[in-house]
């Protein structure tokens, strides 16, 4: 079978996704707050042949996050700095938020980071769920959905211009005449649209890339539609292989329409793993982290990354009913808390939180790793995926074994690469350099 190859993300997260993570990992637990843990995740993975790692990033966290999980958001853009001089080929994606950054100021930050790394660079695109991210930044009140991805749209129109105010060929370096660059080939960028004005050329010539790729991970009809418009990279959470077959076919469809082809955009879902040399040892790890999770973490997390205040709320009762009664979901996330309320409009939130089935980490393969191999193929054959964002449930364990036990079966079978054939992450992904657009 003639099938494009696979591509795989490495998500890093303080000592792995599962939220238990930390409290069985070997490691001291300030591990995390250094950047050798950081350089050993991104060296595993680009020894795997893995397209980037990729960086998320909370600006503001809830206090109760502090309690039960390792707190590390550092700026992505600084870590992953950081790793470009550490590594050769992976690719490096950071999360940049368009609801609380400025269009130039992000753009040459990202620029900056695609010259460092010599084109590796990737933005995921997000508009900011949490409400907590507005007092952090001197705003008295946060964006409602529709209003976020509007001046998310512009936001990132606002940054192409400013990444395509140098022509390509723009640096002369004549010493003779002391021409360093041709004015006449630089472009300052005039937009003014209803959020944002931008004018001033970025300081510095067009990165290797030309962009960085742009990655989004939006899952509502507005993120989607901004995926179709611009994303390279979409980062989803499905809950099935059917939901995942759906999600993947409607983006294309939209691609298509936005005039773009379909397949220039991949799609990696979430997925996190638990492995074992035999099944039964993978189902004892998984287990194990089960049985550590807090069930007072769940239900204020699902508050949390549904865009609600959890210290608002008391986990012995139900959510409010005047929340989801006759009310648009702030966003996709908060769509499937109040879905589930919807349904068991009686039941507390603590126990809600057990059938909440949202989120990047739900879905969680346990197995071993000719077993992960079969369901990676069966995702690809199918049409619900381009390849995974790999989440480790332990980190650097999982992403060790993915590597070193799980890759190998995939390169015998034809689906994964067996060495890099390019230098920049929109190479790995065989894609183009843009044209610039002005």
């Amino acid at each position: 079978m003639n099938r494009a190859p696979l591509h795989f993300n490495a998500f890093i997260w303080p000592h792995g996704y599962h939220e238990s993570a930390w409290r069985v990992v070997d490691n001291d637990v300030r591990d995390v707050l250094g950047l050798p843990y950081y350089a050993e995740i991104a060296r595993v993975a680009e020894r795997g042949l893995m397209d980037a790692v990729f960086l998320a990033d909370n600006l503001a966290i809830a206090e109760y996050r502090a309690q039960y999980l390792p707190q590390t958001q550092f700026d992505p853009i600084s870590v992953l700095s950081a790793l470009a001089g550490l590594t050769q080929r992976i690719g490096l994606i950071g999360t940049g938020s368009t609801t609380y950054s400025r269009p130039w100021e992000l753009a040459r930050r990202f620029a900056t980071l695609d010259h460092l790394s010599g084109g590796r660079a990737g933005w995921n695109i997000v508009t900011t769920i949490t409400p907590l991210a507005a007092a952090a930044f001197g705003e008295e009140s946060h964006l409602g959905h529709a209003e976020r991805y509007a001046r998310a749209e512009e936001f990132v129109d606002a940054a192409i211009r400013v990444w395509d105010s140098w022509e390509d060929d723009a640096v002369v370096g004549d010493r003779e005449s002391g021409i360093w660059a041709d004015r006449n080939r630089l472009h300052t960028p005039r937009f003014h649209g209803r959020y944002h004005h931008v004018e001033g050329l970025l300081p510095f010539p067009r990165s290797p890339q030309g962009r960085p790729l742009l990655v989004q991970a939006g899952q509502s009809p507005a993120g989607i539609a901004l995926s179709a418009k611009y994303a390279e990279m979409v980062f989803s959470g499905p809950a099935s292989k059917e939901a995942a077959v759906a999600f993947r076919t409607r983006l294309r469809a939209e691609t298509a329409t936005a005039g773009r082809a379909p397949d220039d955009v991949s799609v990696l879902p979430a997925l996190m793993i638990t492995l074992g040399g035999t099944e039964e040892e993978a189902r004892e790890r998984a287990h194990e982290l089960e049985n550590l999770a807090s069930e007072d973490f769940r239900w204020q997390n699902a508050l949390y990354t549904a865009g609600l205040d959890p210290d608002a709320y008391d986990g012995d009762a139900p959510l409010p009913a005047e929340l989801w009664q006759d009310r648009a979901a702030p966003s996709s996330r908060a769509e499937q808390l109040f879905d589930t309320a919807r349904r068991n409009p009686d039941v507390p939130l603590r126990a809600l939180a057990r059938d909440l089935t949202g989120g990047a980490g739900q879905l969680h393969f346990t197995g071993t790793p000719e077993q992960l191999a079969v369901f990676i193929g069966d995702w690809q054959d199918s049409g619900a995926a381009d390849g995974f964002t790999i989440m480790g449930s332990t980190l650097p364990h999982e992403l060790t074994t993915f590597v070193d036990h799980v890759v190998p079966i995939l390169q015998r079978e034809g689906r994964y690469r067996t060495a890099y054939t390019g230098s920049t992450l929109r190479e790995h992904l065989g894609l183009p350099r843009p044209v610039r657009s002005q």
